[in-house]
């Protein structure tokens, strides 16, 4: 066995992307991250994600804000620190895969505006779906992070997981991440994992997860202890519940001992104090729900992501079916099953949650079928692990033709296009990306720019309220 060398650990600050998907629904506006961003930079954080997953399309859809500009602002304050961001490959930061010259173009522009990391995942462990993203980010300058996305079934064994880390080491990846995104790698089993793919790359192992399930500090802490590179950590006011372990407990536990990150914990009171404001904000809003602070040990059953749980209330609600959370809890494993055992996550996630959901209400398994289901059975998303059950595949893709190829290798490119279609918006070469990741958000919100431009204010609350088609 190698021999495990003791290291300052690295710490990635989430409160500026993950923290608030995961507990606010990512509602934090550009203009409450500023005012605190000058005294995050001087911290010490290995790096600050601050960008992608949901935040681009709650950008643009509800704080009608641009997420280019947001990340230009940004990091005209981080001068010292990496800004980070999450990319879901082909999908990029949409639900659908793109052709290889969106992906390469939205790539070299995330660099270009200003991150420096780019940690890129497939919903399904596809690497394939990987390839254009990573050569892009390298490209330009970038750092590819290549994430596995965690999770569990009789599939997902050490050999599949150093299988798959080796391939990503193979293609390029200047990190591999593990991203365990519901919360389900527990202390023993998070160290187990690390040693193995220590032993199987040479590039640095970065630790992901979620403190749903409640044992994430202490999965933290094996990792370390296993080899682990770095962790991602939110500070204490957006930490626990669906986000992650509190930045300054974490920094705290390995004072003093071969793995303290050196971080400066007078600094990190401070910026807890900023967030305090913002978590009691939330709170008396209703915008910060308790069902989303607790512990859910069941999480290791459903492995339903934290965001994903938030968004499953509310889409039974509004359908008036609130009580029947529960059940659509114990339907996702079985739909998952049926899939092929997919990670759950975006946007895999979606797709297996809202399936769910539509078979508990109708009362009747797959009498709804999404068109997101039938695409994810034909393999339009890239191959899952095992095969899909035979009679569900049967009855939702029926005789259709499936694929087996990168599911990219069939999209003609298509910038050409998305830059004709945005031709009477555009007004900087990023919105043409903004409009091939969300195009009926995106001219909205190209119509509320011309607006404001114009001397019409608008603001949110008017935009919220009716006073402007959103």
């Amino acid at each position: 066995m190698t021999e495990i060398k003791k290291k300052p650990i690295k710490i990635v600050e989430t409160v500026l992307r993950d923290a608030h998907q995961s507990l606010l629904a990512t509602r934090m506006s550009t203009e409450q991250m500023l005012p605190i961003a000058d005294k995050m930079d001087q911290v010490g954080y290995h790096a600050v994600e601050c960008w992608g997953g949901a935040t681009f399309d709650t950008s643009l859809r509800f704080l009608k804000e641009d997420p280019w500009e947001r990340l230009r602002k940004l990091k005209e304050h981080f001068k010292h620190t990496r800004l980070q961001m999450l990319l879901r490959g082909q999908n990029l930061l949409g639900y659908s895969h793109y052709s290889d010259d969106v992906v390469d173009y939205f790539c070299r522009k995330a660099v270009a505006n200003g991150i420096d990391n780019i940690r890129m995942m497939d919903c399904l462990n596809d690497i394939r779906n990987l390839e254009t993203s990573m050569k892009a980010t390298k490209a330009e300058g970038g750092r590819a992070i290549a994430a596995l996305v965690y999770t569990l079934g009789d599939a997902y064994t050490l050999d599949y997981w150093k299988d798959v880390a080796k391939r990503i080491e193979d293609m390029g990846a200047d990190e591999l991440g593990i991203k365990d995104m519901a919360g389900l790698l527990t202390p023993y089993r998070a160290g187990e994992l690390v040693r193995a793919l220590k032993e199987t790359v040479h590039i640095p192992v970065a630790m992901h997860t979620h403190y749903t399930a409640g044992v994430a500090s202490m999965t933290y802490l094996k990792s370390v202890e296993a080899g682990c590179d770095s962790i991602d950590c939110a500070i204490s006011p957006l930490a626990l519940g669906t986000s992650q372990p509190a930045t300054e407990v974490m920094a705290e536990t390995f004072r003093g001992t071969p793995y303290d990150p050196g971080l400066n914990q007078e600094l990190l009171g401070e910026i807890a104090d900023y967030f305090e404001t913002i978590r009691q904000e939330a709170i008396e809003s209703g915008l910060l729900s308790t069902k989303v602070l607790g512990v859910n040990i069941k999480t290791l059953q459903y492995q339903v992501p934290g965001a994903m749980m938030t968004n499953l209330d509310a889409l039974q609600k509004g359908a008036g079916q609130e009580y029947k959370y529960r059940q659509v809890l114990e339907e996702i494993p079985r739909v998952r099953r049926d899939f092929g055992e997919p990670p759950l996550v975006t946007p895999s996630s979606q797709i297996v949650g809202t399936q769910a959901v539509m078979n508990v209400i109708c009362g009747e398994r797959y009498q709804i079928i999404l068109n997101e289901s039938k695409r994810l059975l034909e393999g339009q998303f890239g191959q899952t692990v095992k095969e899909a059950d035979p009679e569900v595949k049967k009855k939702i893709v029926g005789d259709e033709p499936c694929i087996s190829c990168r599911p990219a290798d069939l999209i003609k490119p298509q910038l050409a296009q998305f830059e004709r279609e945005c031709s009477p918006w555009k007004q900087q070469d990023e919105d043409v990306l903004t409009y091939a990741m969300f195009p009926d958000v995106a001219k909205t919100y190209f119509e509320y720019r011309e607006a404001q431009q114009t001397g019409i204010d608008l603001s949110v609350a008017d935009l919220q309220s009716g006073a402007y088609p959103v």
